[in-house]
């Protein structure tokens, strides 16, 4: 057994590929597009390495891959924070705690080298992207840009001295559920009260795309920025993220909050692409990957509500509850079965008793670890 820096166009390709073969016959995994990963590692084409660095590492036996992870360094984060924190994520490996542990180890070492006192994962490769350790739901197929994991993760994190730091919650709201809610049912009556204020609700000007993106970036920078967890993302991360969102967003489940011609709030829903995903073999679009896409995506019947933020002078004046009234109302005209909000911080009282109330059921927990680093 070996632990070797990813340093060749090979060793990447396993790096993205390794996954695939852990949770082959897992009925539950979800494979992540190869072009999309590629990308995502790649310094010419991600935005994030402007500010930031990772090494990768794979754990070999012989030729064969028994584990990866990735040691990031994030100055965004640090300068913003004021912190000292260094990063592992893309963790995944075999059921062998001593192979976990030599992983971690190469993690520990590199950020060691770079000055950090701390260490806080999974991010992949930040908390902008998918992250966290499922702790609670592994019963069910990740929606998109959720993560997935065997259990044995947990005990090999903890069992290594890392320390819960936060856990993130996702919802489920059943569309049946919904129609029959009296809140809900009430919606229309509240928008009416909001219009007397001057506030309004529309779709997302997908005509006027780059200037909707500019103008909710300030926002958005706005309303989570006293967030735990929150770094703002620069100019090009979050035009970034807004292209690939584009791709496979439904405009019909985007919508903005107005005051006087002031956008006031967001919210971001997309179709639950992974259904779509699950059917691709090995993330490969080519040759036949991409007709299996196209194919199963006209049948999802599920989504993912990913952000939905309002300015603090506008907030508990009901446009939260709007904005959630307007996607079910999507779900209930379009035949859609429901949908998951995620993810809420545990910490975020107000926003899981509003859940609650929207007949959402907590259904998945994610977990953030951290550990010193002496």
């Amino acid at each position: 057994m070996e632990i070797v820096p990813v340093e060749t166009g090979k060793q990447k390709k396993l790096f993205i590929d390794f996954p695939h073969d852990l949770y082959a016959g897992d009925v539950n995994y979800v494979p992540e597009l190869f072009v999309a990963q590629r990308d995502l590692l790649d310094p010419k084409k991600n935005p994030f390495f402007e500010h930031a660095d990772i090494q990768l590492y794979l754990a070999m036996d012989g030729h064969k891959v028994k584990g990866r992870v990735a040691a990031i360094r994030n100055d965004n984060h640090n300068e913003y924070t004021g912190e000292k924190t260094g990063f592992f994520g893309f963790f995944e490996v075999v059921d062998d705690y001593s192979i976990a542990e030599a992983l971690l180890n190469k993690v520990i070492n590199w950020l060691k080298t770079h000055g950090f006192n701390k260490v806080v994962g999974p991010v992949n490769p930040s908390t902008n992207d998918t992250c966290g350790v499922l702790v609670e739901g592994d019963d069910r197929p990740p929606v998109v840009m959720m993560t997935y994991n065997p259990s044995y993760y947990l005990e090999f994190l903890e069992r290594y001295g890392f320390r819960k730091q936060m856990d993130i919650l996702a919802y489920e709201i059943i569309t049946a559920n919904v129609t029959n809610d009296r809140a809900f049912n009430k919606l229309g009556l509240l928008e009416e009260r909001l219009g007397k204020k001057g506030i309004f609700i529309r779709p997302i000007d997908m005509k006027n795309f780059k200037q909707e993106v500019s103008t909710i970036k300030k926002v958005y920078n706005a309303a989570w920025d006293k967030n735990w967890g929150f770094v703002p993302a620069t100019d090009k991360e979050f035009d970034h993220v807004a292209a690939d969102m584009k791709m496979i967003m439904d405009p019909r489940l985007c919508f903005v909050a107005i005051h006087e011609d002031k956008v006031i709030g967001f919210s971001l829903a997309i179709p639950d692409i992974n259904q779509a995903f699950r059917k691709v073999k090995r993330g490969r679009l080519l040759p036949l990957g991409i007709f299996k896409l196209l194919w199963h995506k006209r049948k999802i019947d599920f989504i993912r509500v990913i952000t939905l933020g309002v300015l603090e002078e506008y907030r508990k004046l009901g446009v939260e509850a709007c904005f959630y009234g307007r996607i079910m109302r999507h779900c209930i005209d379009h035949h859609i079965r429901g949908a998951e909000a995620s993810w809420i911080l545990e910490t975020n009282d107000p926003m899981n008793r509003a859940l609650v109330n929207m007949t959402g059921r907590m259904y998945k927990r994610y977990r953030l670890y951290q550990q010193p680093i002496s």
